[in-house]
């Protein structure tokens, strides 16, 4: 995991343990970076399984 794919990691992860789940602008907001920056990370997380997405309940399963 590189040092940004852990960063966005960990804000969700903080973010999930107070019941709620980050937005694109939240992390943008959070890290500085682009938005082309975070989702690559985001899709790099869930290839390593690392972060899984739930359609129906529409939250991140940590």
């Amino acid at each position: 995991m590189t040092d940004f794919e852990r960063k966005v990691y960990q804000i969700i992860v903080n973010m999930h343990l107070y019941g709620k789940d980050p937005t694109l602008d939240d992390l943008k907001r959070k890290t500085g970076k682009s938005e082309e920056a975070i989702r690559a990370a985001m899709k790099s997380l869930l290839i390593k399984g690392e972060l899984k997405w739930d359609k129906k309940r529409k939250i991140w399963i940590i």
